[in-house]
């Protein structure tokens, strides 16, 4: 393991309540916190299938309801590293209870309000509350499990939370035809107060002690202001032309919050980020890796949603079936994540996984009968869903336990945020694409395509960098003749 300095090293009696409390009930835990990953999984890939009714609805186009998708995963990546933080400071149960009651809570002002601004504005605080209970369920599960069985229950709690991405598009599909799709909103309130209640019970309280008892409130001011300031330059790229003052100004304003985040985060005492962890390569490797694979699969499901009803002219339950395909061997990809990362190292691992998911995607770029998109639709979920989940359980390996809330945030923000602000670009893209003459569906496919090879080459450029890079830690590879 790299350690930087003597404040990372691991201090087991300040950071967990004693061995046998924090061990008293791993199986318990383990459903808790999968019940509240499920949550957000359920509600993610439900309301994507929801989407063209909900436009419907509300009168206003489905690419205009992309902030609906688009704004919820930029507040949930802006404020992942916080949550984390919070955890590690303030108590992960007390953080994870109090993230589930936003997220619940903001879902059903969602599916009761008329106004699509609102809609918007409430995912937004959905978002905040989902950005709580990311990194803090990655978090319980390493406190509550010995290191030998860590990543192993780091790969079933994906697996057990990943059902709900193998049943929210049917789901989803279902609830919008068959009731409305305010239904999908709804079901939060009952999920979330039993997740509460199965918290309660089933968690142990645990926090780090040899933190800052405070919140670098400008580092996260910059960058949530700035990542939000180039989405909203994107997002107008269409309307006013790309290199319009509309555009340049929020877009070059945006990075340059950026950058003065990380000057920022360089001279603050006490650090949002601590940036040591990007001089660790073998984590800087499996963050850029999860994050290539989320950004081509969330895209693509978001696209897909409008392609399927759009373009193929489905029903909502008969695209939410479609979509089944790629959602049950994205569940699959959970548990299995942590089986392969005990045996193989990591970053040869998600490349070839990305191969795989990239490989599926392009077979359903070409406009493919139902009887290769199905079985191509099978192999997109499993490559990319396998790389996803190998991002969570290969940062867990090359930090210190203390910093488990922490390193998870600035993982799945980075690879949550940027896939957030890659739903504006493809959005924008389409619609510029449409605008130009090309048919949705042909603008769709073309967007799909790039995914796939540029997925594909990125993930073969940092397969081979984390090869050569010099693992930080035993549990981080197995032996070299694993890949041979």
């Amino acid at each position: 393991m790299i350690v930087h300095d003597r404040r990372d090293r691991h201090h087991p009696a300040r950071d967990a309540p004693p061995a046998a409390d924090a061990a008293e009930r791993p199986g318990l835990t383990l459903v808790a916190a999968s019940l509240a990953l499920f949550l957000v999984d359920l509600d993610f890939f439900a309301l994507n299938l929801a989407l063209p009714a909900m436009a419907g609805d509300l009168g206003v186009s489905v690419t205009d309801l992309q902030w609906v998708i688009a704004g919820y995963m930029l507040a949930l990546g802006a404020f992942l590293i916080p949550g984390g933080r919070l955890g590690d400071i303030l108590g992960r149960r007390r953080t994870l209870i109090v993230g589930i009651a936003v997220f619940a809570g903001a879902s059903t002002v969602c599916g009761l309000v008329d106004d699509p601004d609102l809609v918007i504005a409430f995912r937004i605080v959905q978002g905040i509350g989902a950005a709580m209970i990311f990194p803090v369920c990655v978090a319980v599960i390493t406190n509550a499990f010995p290191p030998e069985g860590r990543k192993r229950a780091i790969g079933n709690l994906y697996g057990l939370a990943a059902v709900a991405v193998a049943v929210g598009p049917f789901f989803g599909g279902f609830v919008t035809e068959a009731i409305s799709w305010r239904g999908v909103f709804l079901v939060n309130l009952p999920l979330g107060a039993i997740a509460i209640a199965l918290a309660l019970a089933g968690i142990r309280e645990s926090r780090d002690e040899t933190v800052p008892r405070r919140i670098d409130f400008l580092g996260l001011g910059l960058v949530a202001v700035g990542i939000g300031a180039i989405t909203f330059g994107v997002d107008g790229g269409e309307d006013h032309g790309w290199a319009s003052t509309q555009v340049l100004v929020p877009i070059l304003g945006g990075l340059g919050l950026l950058a003065a985040f990380v000057l920022a985060e360089a001279r603050a005492r006490f650090p949002l980020i601590d940036l040591s962890l990007f001089r660790n390569l073998p984590y800087v490797v499996v963050t850029l890796l999860g994050m290539v694979a989320n950004v081509a699969f969330v895209t693509t499901t978001f696209s897909a949603a409008i392609y399927l009803q759009q373009v193929r002219d489905l029903s909502p339950i008969e695209a939410g079936a479609i979509y089944l395909a790629a959602s049950v061997t994205t569940a699959i990809a959970g548990p299995l994540s942590g089986r392969l990362g005990e045996r193989f190292n990591v970053p040869p691992l998600m490349a070839a996984s990305m191969l795989v998911g990239a490989a599926g995607l392009l077979v359903i770029s070409f406009d493919t009968a139902y009887a290769a998109f199905i079985p191509a639709l099978l192999v997109f979920g499993l490559g990319y869903g396998l790389c996803w989940s190998l991002a969570s359980v290969g940062t867990q390996t090359v930090v210190a336990t203390e910093k488990a809330g922490a390193a998870s945030g600035v993982t799945l923000a980075i690879v949550i945020g940027v896939a957030g602000l890659s739903v504006a670009v493809v959005t924008a893209i389409i619609d510029g694409l449409v605008g130009g003459g090309t048919s949705q569906g042909d603008a769709i496919e073309s967007v799909w395509r790039v995914a796939a090879i540029a997925s594909a080459l990125l993930g073969v450029a940092l397969g081979l960098a984390g090869r050569w890079t010099r693992p930080a830690t035993a549990a981080f590879t197995s032996s070299r003749s694993a890949l041979r």
